[in-house]
């Protein structure tokens, strides 16, 4: 149970930066139809999101995984320096190429309208990839203090430039127009404020991690470099098959929709929305990654490692289900905030935000299956499992969103990480077995739905007022609450602070 309540703990630290990034994150998103009265104004600045994710894992290639992992059985110092040195040299060649082919770049994902944006997108890569293994030694030496005044003051640093050169300096200018604030604000720049306001608050991280940057030496280990990177590359094309799956959706959207481009880029940057909202589970998801994963590793010498990861997975799974319920039982007020506040486009396609957060809940149980390959040395089955997740990703996608837009999208995410999840679990009962509590987990999930689904009845067909589906939804929200609490009476009087209420 040790290990449990640091799991917990350390997830608390890790998650409260996940948690303000994402939130502050979202809020910058959530502005944007308060900013932009169409949807279809943010269609390039989606792409270019959609982008950075898909890029970051050719920049990183594996490394951060790779320390965790070698971390265990090699000098640590050695490896943080041959790796860092490792991937400051493959950034600078991947910015390159990257620049060189900017134009080519533009015209094959529909950014001509705003090449600028693809220069500051090279910038925030670069950035954030030197910052990676900073973060991940804050992780590995078990200082999620530090790790969260990092990651939370580089974004609060973003968030400021968000607001003000979106938000206030329009006013000034235009109040002033001789003023001061027209030497630093270009209305021309609009949305692209984004992605400086990010830009600006990596390099603040990474002055930050100066420290950490400064225990970098000048040894380069080859032969342990080659035993890493034999190690890290099958990671390459998982992480790869991953971003397929997350973001190929939105990146080819406007190809394989039928309609003219203005009405392509309004369903694009109303699915963007859609999945920002769905997106809500994922920040409890990766905050337990970014504890779970040197945990995994620390873990993997114990006797009963494989009790404590099926643990793990189940308290993972209930907190997941709590998520999913706060996303699609208050889908309403979400639906309020757009129709009443900004512009009611954006609250189209919202009925399929509950198909894409339960398909990010089976992304989250297959980020915890998946440690099996990772301690077992068998990346290239993880591989094996991203290619067939990309393989279904593409073909539903290409079929499916000219015949249902939205719909079919979240459909083809939903399909994709249901087959991941469970390949993985198959082939890890195979190479490591661990005692997963099935049917305990399953009939959650189950439960969960259900409850969404007997929310919808009551509201449609009893009294549909925004009031009452607020106050319906957290009646179940706590029904839900009761229920678990009843089933897990044992394991909840085991945990810290609030053990002692079930303990009597």
């Amino acid at each position: 149970m040790a290990g449990i309540k640091q799991l917990a703990g350390q997830t608390l630290w890790y998650g409260v930066p996940t948690i303000a990034s994402r939130f502050l994150g979202y809020l910058m998103n959530m502005a944007l139809p308060f900013f932009v009265a169409m949807p279809e104004k943010t269609a390039d600045l989606v792409q270019v999101y959609t982008l950075i994710p898909f890029l970051n894992v050719l920049y990183s290639y594996g490394m951060e995984t790779a320390y965790f992992r070698f971390s265990q059985t090699h000098d640590r110092q050695k490896l943080y320096s041959t790796l860092s040195i490792s991937l400051f040299i493959s950034t600078i060649v991947f910015s390159l190429l990257l620049f060189a082919s900017k134009d080519w770049l533009a015209n094959t994902v529909d950014l001509q309208r705003n090449p600028s944006y693809l220069l500051w997108m090279i910038g925030i890569l670069a950035i954030d990839n030197l910052n990676t293994l900073p973060f991940a030694k804050l992780r590995q030496e078990n200082r999620p203090k530090q790790y969260a005044f990092a990651r939370v003051a580089g974004i609060v640093i973003n968030l400021s430039i968000v607001i003000f050169f979106l938000g206030i300096a329009p006013a000034l200018a235009e109040k002033n127009k001789d003023g001061f604030i027209n030497l630093i604000y270009n209305p021309s720049i609009g949305l692209g404020y984004y992605l400086l306001g990010n830009l600006c608050g990596s390099f603040f991280t990474l002055l930050l991690l100066s420290k950490e940057l400064k225990q970098i030496s000048f040894r380069f280990d080859k032969v342990l470099w080659k035993e890493v990177m034999q190690y890290s590359l099958p990671l390459v094309i998982v992480g790869l098959g991953g971003m397929v799956n997350d973001v190929l959706s939105r990146l080819i959207y406007r190809h394989v929709v039928d309609l003219p481009q203005q009405q392509a880029d309004h369903e694009l940057g109303i699915f963007a929305n859609i999945f920002r909202i769905a997106l809500l589970v994922t920040i409890m998801i990766q905050a337990f990654r970014m504890a779970a994963e040197p945990f995994f590793f620390n873990q993997s010498k114990n006797e009963n490692a494989q009790r404590t990861y099926a643990r793990v997975m189940k308290f993972f799974v209930i907190a997941c289900c709590f998520m999913f319920l706060f996303v699609a039982l208050f889908l309403d007020v979400f639906r309020w905030i757009f129709t009443e506040l900004a512009n009611k486009q954006w609250a189209e396609g919202l009925e399929v935000v509950p198909l894409l957060a339960l398909g990010n809940i089976f992304l989250g149980i297959y980020y915890n299956l998946s440690i099996w390959y990772k301690l077992t040395n068998k990346n290239i089955y993880g591989a094996y499992i991203t290619i067939v997740g990309a393989i279904i990703t593409i073909v539903l996608n290409i079929v499916l969103i000219p015949v249902l837009h939205y719909a079919g999208a979240a459909l083809a995410t939903f399909s994709c990480y249901l087959v991941m999840m469970i390949l993985s679990y198959k082939l890890g009962q195979k190479f490591y077995p661990v005692p997963y509590s099935i049917k305990k987990l399953a009939a959650y999930i189950v439960l969960v739905v259900i409850i969404y689904l007997l929310h919808i009845a009551i509201v449609k067909w009893i009294y549909p007022e925004l009031w009452f589906s607020i106050a319906t939804a957290f009646l179940l929200l706590m029904a839900f609450t009761w229920f678990v609490t009843k089933v897990e009476a044992k394991e909840m009087a085991k945990m810290p602070f609030i053990g002692k209420w079930f303990r009597k």
